[in-house]
């Protein structure tokens, strides 16, 4: 029964890596695609490609040990990780079919902490024994500052750009500025790889370890990063159009210059919280660094009932996610 269980848990994580992969493919090839300077296809390819190349070089799975710690170890069993599985795919799918830009991070991070939570109120015991509150709170807190400082960085860069560019010509700047974007797109699509594919990771991590495959302190098993980057990489290739168009055209006009900016932004921005051990939300992170160079324009340029619908589905992705996993987890616990 164990191992029926662990197969399907450890199924079910890859597929959420897909599914974050085509789901965010957004946040990586937006820009590059609404201004026209790759094809649809092409920018997935791209992206694809720069997502897997993380795993050659990420070896200190920073991120993936912050994911395996926000529940308790002895709260986390295998189907407090299905149920946390199940949730997240859910809200993912969901989401997706929408076309709103929500957080596959944060909703992986609620349903494990929603159905560990869950577990452990019917253990008997408080709800956030089961949470590890240090973790949460600092992920909760990135929900704010992850696209603030995104947004700050864009601006700033962009303000840069067009004080050293003010004398070039308008079609020779366009001209290198989309050849940049190429380097600024493959950039984020290298750091989403390597935030984003650690999540699962940390996940797949304690799901062995709960079924005692392995040893709580043992190093992680090479064969789950490269699942982990291969199923994110192939989810990054089926593209996610609806959540393409939010976030290339209807934050706010994009040009680019513009869209050199924001990938920079947004690959610094992850490249910092990576090597702080913080899992981001790429989506948020991008979705910031949008409206920084939209800003540097004037505020009206920012579409901001679009803004604010992106930041209510943020709000409510980790309690949704929460809730779902604790309901599911009630309903396969006895599996």
């Amino acid at each position: 029964m164990v191992t029926t269980l662990l197969v399907a848990v450890v199924a079910l994580a890859l597929i959420f890596d897909y599914t974050n992969g085509f789901h965010d493919a957004a946040n990586s090839i937006a820009t590059i695609v609404s201004t026209k300077v790759l094809t649809p296809f092409q920018a997935v390819l791209l992206a694809a490609v720069f997502n897997f190349a993380a795993y050659f070089f990420i070896k200190d799975h920073k991120v993936a040990n912050t994911v395996a710690k926000t529940v308790h170890e002895e709260f986390i069993t295998l189907h407090v990780v299905l149920a946390g599985l199940i949730a997240a795919i859910t809200w993912n799918l969901t989401t997706w079919w929408f076309g709103i830009p929500s957080s596959s991070s944060h909703t992986l991070i609620g349903g494990f902490a929603g159905a560990g939570i869950t577990n452990a109120l019917l253990m008997g015991q408080h709800a956030f024994d089961a949470i590890n509150s240090d973790y949460i709170f600092k992920i909760i807190a990135y929900i704010v500052l992850a696209p603030f400082i995104g947004l700050i960085i864009a601006y700033v860069i962009t303000i840069l750009i067009l004080h050293i560019c003010k004398r070039a010509k308008p079609a020779v700047a366009e001209r290198w500025f989309k050849r940049l974007q190429l380097v600024s797109a493959a950039a984020l699509s290298f750091a989403h790889g390597t935030n984003d594919a650690q999540k699962v990771m940390g996940i797949l991590y304690v799901s062995l370890v709960a079924a005692k495959v392995i040893a709580s302190d043992a190093a992680m098993p090479d064969w789950i990063p490269l699942a982990c980057y291969s199923a994110i990489s192939l989810g990054t290739m089926s593209g996610g159009w609806k959540i393409v168009k939010t976030m290339g055209s209807k934050i706010t006009k994009i040009t680019p210059l513009e869209g050199v900016a924001a990938e920079t932004a947004g690959a610094v921005t992850l490249f910092i919280t990576e090597h702080f051990a913080i899992p981001v939300s790429t989506t948020h992170t991008i979705t910031g660094s949008i409206i920084g160079v939209g800003l540097t324009k004037r505020v009206s340029a920012v579409r901001w009932g679009v803004t604010i619908n992106l930041v209510w589905a943020w709000i409510i992705t980790i309690p949704i996610s929460a809730l779902i996993a604790g309901l599911v987890f009630m309903l396969v616990r006895h599996w």
